[in-house]
């Protein structure tokens, strides 16, 4: 049987588009608030349509030293082109970027995951450091 962390798939955000870029500062000062950016298809786009697309962003923070992450945010994204009309017939359609702030006095390190309909669970991750 599977462990759901086994299902996380990662490679290099430049050439996978399904993997979530973190954008945020590599340094902080203690306290300060640290804004995060998570993008799915940053380098190379992710289809947003009915068929395949992103459903969603999550963000977690895992200070060093400690055993768990605190989940920052998650984003839904609900508008893929789906319409009372069909399949792609909407003028609407989401892009998959999370934008969540928080606050810290130690150093660790920033996850993103993300999940699309058609293939599955990705993850990306950066270090931060706090002064």
């Amino acid at each position: 049987m599977s462990e759901l962390k086994d299902l996380f798939q990662g490679a290099d955000w430049k050439i996978e588009k399904h993997v979530p870029v973190i954008e945020a500062p590599d340094t902080i000062k203690k306290g300060e608030l640290v804004k995060v950016v998570a993008i799915v298809g940053k380098e190379i786009p992710h289809p947003n349509k009915t068929e395949h697309h992103i459903s969603w962003v999550e963000i977690y923070f895992q200070p060093q030293g400690e055993k768990f992450p605190y989940q920052i945010g998650r984003v839904e994204f609900s508008a893929h082109g789906a319409s009372v009309n069909g399949a792609d017939t909407s003028t609407v359609y989401t892009h998959p970027e999370a934008t969540v702030s928080f606050k810290t006095d130690k150093p660790g390190v920033i996850f993103a995951s993300s999940y699309c309909n058609i293939h599955g669970l990705w993850q990306g991750s950066r270090a931060l450091k706090v002064e």
